[in-house]
């Protein structure tokens, strides 16, 4: 049997109109004997003689009239997939994003982004999920569009863009009873701590650069930052947390923050993502709108 493509349901289209092999020849820019040979090729390939000679030109057989109007959605179909292009209009669009985030990133950067997008692009839909063990095989598999974060463990394999420099500084009740406005490293080592583990954020660095001065009294753990702010305004604890975070915190005016009495290692909130979403109009988007909002801004994670 012979295998059939695209230009060859062209030829038969236009037999199928014109009822004539010179005329389709003409029409499509080809030679007769090229319409000829296409013809016999469609002919043998459906085992049917698709037009028979009649007093008014070649009539179609009744299988070639079935034929022909499958043929004609496949030409049209071909035709709209070939004009497609990998291109983006944000105010237009309907999309759903999924962006893994820390609870951190959701307090500092979501309100930002989302202004940003009820403006530029008033359809689109924003899913956040956490940051966690399953973040990376997520972002191969396209169900999560990008990561934010401070995320060393995929620095190799995904593309990247730093958006942050952050370092971090301390926390603490305005009023608070014995803490200095710079304590040493004696005085912050004496208070009790609230220490969150949220998966994403550069906590890790604190704890490493602790340990050549001493140990801090973990009173309480957390898993995120969303309650961080009144569990330090209303108790004698400590929080070791990202500039940009404290930044907010304090303008409740019942809490502090001072300078660490060390020093801790500046580290990179970027934004990460899969090869399969690399060259995608959307995603390509969608990551300029970060960097534009976001890139060298002082702090975040």
């Amino acid at each position: 049997m012979q295998e059939i493509d695209i230009k060859m349901m062209q030829v038969f289209v236009e037999i199928y109109k014109f009822r004539s092999v010179s005329q389709a020849a003409v029409s499509l820019g080809l030679s007769q004997p090229t319409i000829s040979f296409g013809l016999a090729k469609l002919r043998e390939h459906y085992q049917d003689p698709l037009f028979v000679r009649t007093s008014v030109g070649m009539g179609p057989t009744a299988f070639s009239t079935q034929l022909y109007e499958s043929a004609v959605d496949l030409l049209a179909s071909f035709e709209a997939v070939s004009k497609q292009r990998n291109s983006f209009d944000p105010a237009l669009t309907k999309q759903a994003f999924q962006i893994a985030m820390t609870d951190l990133s959701q307090i500092v950067l979501l309100p930002d982004l989302l202004n940003r997008l009820r403006s530029a692009a008033p359809g689109v839909t924003i899913r956040i999920v956490p940051i966690d063990e399953h973040t990376a095989a997520q972002l191969e598999t396209g169900d999560t569009d990008l990561a934010v974060g401070f995320m060393p463990q995929l620095d190799a394999g995904f593309y990247q863009q730093k958006l942050i420099t952050q370092h971090y500084v301390g926390l603490a009740a305005l009023d608070h009873p014995r803490l200095p406005v710079q304590p040493s490293v004696e005085d912050y080592l004496a208070e009790g701590h609230v220490l969150v583990t949220t998966l994403g954020t550069g906590h890790g660095l604190v704890e490493r650069m602790l340990r050549s001065h001493g140990e801090r009294r973990i009173v309480l753990e957390v898993p995120s930052y969303l309650g961080l702010t009144s569990i330090i305004r209303r108790t004698d604890l400590l929080a070791t947390v990202p500039q940009r975070l404290a930044e907010l915190i304090v303008a409740d005016a019942s809490i502090r923050q001072f300078p660490l009495p060390f020093d801790v290692s500046f580290y990179q909130i970027k934004q990460h993502w899969h090869e399969r979403s690399h060259r995608d109009a959307a995603h390509r988007w969608l990551r300029s709108l970060l960097t534009e909002l976001f890139l060298e801004h002082s702090g975040s994670e």
